[in-house]
Parts: structure tokens; C-alpha cells; sequence
């Protein structure tokens, strides 16, 4: 892929300032959909919750890569906020789907920021994208997330949704949350830690992307997580492993649903999820175990 026009929503958070980054450094060209009227010459104008989308931005773009949506931890679930979240991605994708297929010449490929969440809580199953959908707030908004963009595969657009787990990051997403408690000697395992936690170095999950980006054969489901999946228990030992301090402090289910509400049930669930799309497609992880994860975000 060389010297393409790309549209990018969420655009400033962790995975969306990353992957512009990348795009730009190997000379392709990136237009941002902004939540306010365009001032630069490489912003669109959109408001999903009207959907409205300024398509002349759009016109020209082989790829969209759509990140938008509220932070699934950044507060705690309240009625208002499980609105807020359902609102941000199925009203967004919605909108973003139908601007695509209204354009003379639609982007070849829509790559849709997905999650895990998708297959609920999974125990010690390890899952791959074959699995059938999970239960509970989360799997149901990601089926709905996910159809959402139905209008553009009936277009012929090749719609590929990117499953994601927890991105190992030095800042943003929660992994940003968890390393200055683990720096301070205060990190600790949740609950018992025996559930599943499927994560994803933020340099692999950027090349992941890429790599859906320029491999036409891949459309639906793919998950970009990590090959090696490992327990609550298994990060916190490896995140005082490599930050080389203690881990004395475990969090009680209790606390945590306390503090995150409805949220704790996901927290405290399991999910085992395996990259078989991305492995079977030949992608190669450059930072495969929970130990590597950690040090590629601190350097």
C-alpha cells in the first residue's frame, strides 16, 4: 500500500494518534473527521449524532479506518454513560457507513475498531473468530456496533472489524492507568486473577491495522490480540517483573465494583481470545508475550 488517501475518525486518542503517525511516516495521505467545523486542509467536518458527514472530504479515499467512540473504562457506567457508549459507536458507524455508500466512488475498505468484548466472558476457553457472541452489555453493543455498518459491505465495500483487547500502553487506554500504580509499589492482582486478560502491544496493534489495511483477502471479524493471552494474575507478577516492584496490594471484587459499577463484571471476567485471522493471514507479533508487551511501552 503506497500513497494513499486514508480517512481516519478518533484521530486523537491512543490508537488514532498512533496510527496517523505510522500512515504519514511512509508518505500516505491522512484526512481526520473532526467533531467541529474543519480549520486545517486535512480535516472533514462530521457530527455522527446528527449523522452528518461532509462527504467531499471523503471523495477520493481508497480506506477508512473508524476509532471513534467514548473510553469503555474512562467512567463509570451509569445509565447515561452505557447511552453514551452504545451512542458513539453505533450512531457514529451508522453514519460513517451510509456517507461511504452515497459517494460516486466509495473507499474500497472499511476497517471498523471492534473489541473482544464481542465474545463475552469465555472462562478458560480460548476463543477465535469463529466463536458465537457472548452475553451481557458489552457482547450485545458489539454486535450492534459491528452491524451497524452494514450498509457498506452491501456497497461492496470490504469491511473488516479489528477485535481489540487491551492495548499495552505507557499512556491512555487502561494499561495508561495501571503502570503509575504498578511504578508506586501499589499494583496488585483483581480479584482472584485467574481471569484471562487478551492483550496487545500498541506497536503490534498499530501494525495489525496496517496489515488489515493491506491485505484485501481479510473482511469481517479479526482479532488483534496478543498469541500468548495470560491471567490478571500473570500481568501483575510480570508487570512487578520488569517495573521491579512489589505487587503486595490484590483489589476485592467488591472495591472494584464499588468503583466501576457494572463495569466490574467485565473487569473481573475472562476472556481467552486467540489471533487466528492474523496468524493464518502470515502477520508476525514483534512483541508476543506479556513481559516483551511491557518493556516495548516503557522504552
Amino acid at each position: 500500500m503506497c500513497g494513499m488517501r486514508i480517512a481516519v475518525t478518533g484521530s486523537t486518542g491512543l490508537i488514532g494518534t498512533a496510527l496517523v503517525s505510522s500512515l504519514r511516516n511512509d508518505g500516505h495521505e491522512v484526512v481526520r473527521l473532526v467533531r467541529r467545523a474543519a480549520r486545517a486542509g486535512d480535516e472533514v467536518e462530521w457530527h455522527p449524532k446528527r449523522q452528518y458527514v461532509d462527504t467531499s472530504g471523503l471523495v477520493g479515499c481508497e480506506a477508512v479506518v473508524h476509532l471513534a467512540g467514548a473510553g469503555i473504562g474512562d467512567r463509570r457506567w451509569t445509565a447515561a454513560y452505557k447511552q453514551e457508549l452504545r451512542d458513539s459507536r453505533v450512531l457514529s458507524t451508522g453514519a460513517l457507513a451510509k456517507a461511504l455508500t452515497s459517494l460516486d466512488t466509495p473507499p474500497r475498505t472499511l476497517l471498523l475498531g471492534s473489541a473482544v468484548g464481542y465474545y463475552g466472558d469465555t472462562g478458560d476457553r480460548a476463543v477465535d473468530e469463529s466463536a458465537p457472541p457472548g452475553t451481557g452489555f458489552l457482547a450485545d453493543l458489539v454486535q450492534d456496533w459491528e452491524a451497524a455498518s452494514e450498509p457498506a459491505t452491501e456497497a461492496g465495500v470490504r469491511t473488516v472489524f479489528a477485535r481489540t483487547g487491551l492495548v499495552v500502553a505507557r499512556k491512555g487506554g487502561a494499561w495508561g492507568r495501571l503502570f503509575p500504580l504498578f511504578r508506586a509499589g501499589l499494583g496488585g492482582r483483581l480479584g482472584n486473577g485467574r481471569q484471562y486478560w487478551s492483550h496487545i502491544a500498541l506497536h503490534d496493534h498499530i501494525a495489525a491495522l496496517r496489515h488489515l489495511l493491506d491485505t484485501p483477502d481479510l473482511h469481517g471479524p479479526v482479532n488483534l490480540t496478543a498469541p500468548e493471552p495470560v491471567t490478571n494474575r500473570e500481568v501483575t507478577a510480570a508487570m512487578g517483573r520488569v517495573l521491579r516492584r512489589p505487587t503486595p496490594f490484590p483489589v476485592p471484587p467488591f472495591a472494584l465494583r464499588i468503583a466501576l459499577g457494572e463495569f466490574a463484571e467485565d473487569v473481573l471476567g475472562s476472556q481467552r481470545v486467540l489471533p487466528g485471522k492474523l496468524l493464518d493471514s502470515g502477520f508476525r507479533f514483534a512483541f508476543p508475550s506479556i513481559d516483551e508487551a511491557i518493556r516495548a511501552a516503557l522504552e
